[in-house]
C-alpha cells in the first residue's frame, strides 16, 4: 500500500477535505467500535488542532507532512493533562502531568492524537487481554487475540480507526500484535528513538516504534520522532533515512532452530520456506544460521523482564502515583494497594523477578540470564558478518483465541519466541504482512534501521 499520510497531506492541501470533518470522522468509527481498542478519547483535543490546521490552510499557509495526520497513543505514553492507565486499575485515574519526547515531536509535527489506546496492562501480556477495559479483539477475526501488548495500537491501523499508532516493544509488543492484525510495526535500534515519557517495563529492551499501513508510513514516522534526547541517556544521533528504495542486500540468513522444532504450525514454516525459496530466485544467497534454541530465548528474556519490572513498578504503591488502598498501617497499605490493583499477570512477573534478584538466587539466575544476553549479543554481531540480513517467521503459531492465553500464561511467554531475541540484541526488526499468516520479521545490524526498511521494500515487490 501506498503512503496514507502523503494522500491524505494531498487531500489536505487541495482543499478535497478539510481536517476537521476528517479527524471528526476518525473519532466516529472510534466511538462506534466493537474491538476495545479505546481507554480514552481525545475530542476536545482532536478536534482543536484539525480547526487549526484548516485556518492555516484558509489563510494560505503551508503545512507540514504529518500536519492534521490523526494517530493513535498506546495508553502506556505519557501526553500531558490526559489519562494516561497502562490499563490498569492502579493508574485508572492517573493523569500526565508532561508529555513524552516521541509524541510531543509528533505534536510539533502537527500530528493529532486522537485516542489512548487499549494494551495489555503496563506491557505485561502477549494478547492485549491483561486490561481492565476489556481484551482487544483482533482485527481480522474478533473471536481471536488482537496480539500483545499493543494490541488495540495494531488493530486501529488495520481498521483505519488513525493513520498511524504509537505502540512500545520489549520483546515483541509492537511486531507481533502488527502480525496478528497485516500491518506494518517496527521495534528500532534500542537507543533511536527516545523512551522518556513511556512507562518503563524492562528498561534495557523498552523500544518506541510505529505501526503503519505501508512501510513507506513507517519511515516517515521514524524520521520525525528519531534522535537525541538529553533526557534518555541512551538515546543516540541517527541520520535521517532517505526515499532511496534500492536494495543492497547480498544475503540472508535463517535460524535453523526456529524452524525445526515442534513448536512451529506446519502452514507457517511451509510459507517461511517458500518464502526463501523465492529470495533466493532473486539472485540473493540464502544460508542456514545456527542460534539458541527458543526456550533459552525466552528463558533469559522473561529472567531480566521480570527483574526490570519488579524494579520499575516498585515505585507504584498508592503513595506518590495511582490509587490507594488504606490498611492498618504503611505497610498493610503498601500490600493491599498492590495486591488488589495490580493484574494477575503483573503480580506474577513481579513476584518472579523479586525472585530471581533475591540474594541466594541472583548469582544463580539474574547474573546468568546477563551473561546469556551478551552471548547472544556476540552471537549477533558474528551472524552480520556472514549476512546482511536475518529473516524470521514473527510468531510459532496463528493467534490464539480470546481467553486461551489467560489460562495458559506460559503458552503466552512462549509465542514471543521469535521475538524477543532480536530485542535482547537491541535490533532494529520489522514486521510486514507477507510471507506467512502472522507475517515475516526483518532484522539488521544495530542501526542499520534503513537497510531493513529498504529490504521490506524489496520483499513487498516479490511477494
Amino acid at each position: 500500500m501506498s503512503s496514507q499520510i502523503k494522500k491524505i497531506h494531498q487531500q489536505l492541501v487541495s482543499k478535497e477535505i478539510t481536517c476537521t470533518a476528517f479527524v471528526q470522522a476518525k473519532l466516529d468509527l472510534l466511538k462506534q467500535n466493537s474491538h476495545n481498542t479505546v481507554n480514552a478519547l481525545l475530542d476536545d483535543i482532536a478536534l482543536g488542532l484539525a480547526k487549526n490546521v484548516d485556518d492555516k490552510i484558509a489563510k494560505g499557509e503551508k503545512i507540514g507532512l504529518l500536519e492534521g495526520i490523526p494517530f493513535g497513543i498506546k495508553d502506556v505514553y505519557m501526553l500531558q493533562g490526559t489519562y494516561t492507565t497502562a490499563s490498569s486499575n492502579l493508574l485508572k485515574k492517573y493523569k500526565s502531568s508532561y508529555t513524552a519526547t516521541a509524541i510531543q515531536k509528533l505534536l510539533d509535527a502537527g500530528a493529532i492524537p486522537l485516542v489512548k489506546e487499549n494494551c495489555d496492562s503496563f506491557g505485561h501480556g502477549s494478547s492485549s487481554e491483561n486490561t481492565i477495559f476489556g481484551a482487544v479483539k483482533n482485527a481480522v477475526n474478533p473471536d481471536l487475540v488482537g496480539g500483545g501488548s499493543s494490541g488495540g495500537s495494531a488493530v486501529n491501523v488495520a481498521k483505519d480507526y488513525t493513520v498511524f499508532s504509537i505502540g512500545g516493544d520489549t520483546g515483541g509488543s509492537i511486531r507481533q500484535p502488527a502480525g496478528y492484525n497485516k500491518v506494518y510495526g517496527l521495534k528500532p535500534t534500542y537507543g533511536r528513538i527516545s523512551r522518556y515519557g513511556l512507562m518503563a517495563y524492562a528498561s534495557s529492551t523498552d523500544c518506541v516504534g510505529p505501526i503503519a499501513k505501508s512501510i513507506e508510513d513507517i519511515k516517515i514516522i521514524l524520521n520525525e520522532i528519531s534522535g537525541k534526547d538529553v533526557k534518555d541517556q541512551t538515546t543516540y544521533t541517527s541520520e535521517l533515512i532517505s526515499d532511496e528504495t534500492k536494495n543492497d542486500v547480498k544475503s540472508v540468513g535463517y535460524f535453523k532452530s526456529f524452524i525445526e522444532t515442534d513448536a512451529i504450525s506446519k502452514e507457517i514454516k511451509d510459507d517461511f520456506l517458500a518464502t526463501l525459496d523465492k529470495i533466493k530466485s532473486k539472485g540473493i544467497e540464502v544460508k542456514e544460521l545456527d542460534f539458541f534454541d527458543a526456550d533459552i530465548l525466552v528463558s533469559t528474556y522473561y529472567t531480566l523482564a521480570m527483574a526490570e519490572t519488579a524494579s520499575n513498578l516498585s515505585r507504584l504503591d498508592g503513595t506518590n502515583y495511582g490509587d490507594r488502598v488504606e490498611g492498618e498501617n504503611l505497610k498493610d497499605t503498601y500490600s493491599i494497594t498492590r495486591s488488589e490493583k495490580f493484574s494477575e499477570e503483573t503480580k506474577r512477573r513481579i513476584v518472579g523477578g523479586n525472585q530471581v534478584l533475591s540474594q541466594g538466587f541472583s548469582d544463580e539466575i539474574y547474573l546468568k540470564a546477563q551473561n546469556l544476553r551478551d552471548q547472544i549479543s556476540a552471537r549477533f554481531s558474528k551472524d552480520f558478518e556472514a549476512v546482511d540480513i536475518i529473516l524470521s517467521p514473527v510468531t510459532p503459531q496463528d493467534p490464539p483465541k480470546i481467553g486461551d492465553s489467560l489460562n495458559n500464561p506460559l503458552a503466552m511467554y512462549l509465542s514471543d519466541a521469535y521475538t524477543v531475541g532480536f530485542s535482547l540484541g537491541e535490533l532494529p526488526t520489522l514486521t510486514i504482512p507477507k510471507g506467512t499468516n502472522t507475517g515475516l520479521q526483518i532484522t539488521a545490524d544495530k542501526k542499520n534501521d534503513a537497510e531493513v526498511l529498504h529490504f521490506a521494500n524489496f520483499l513487498n515487490d516479490i511477494l
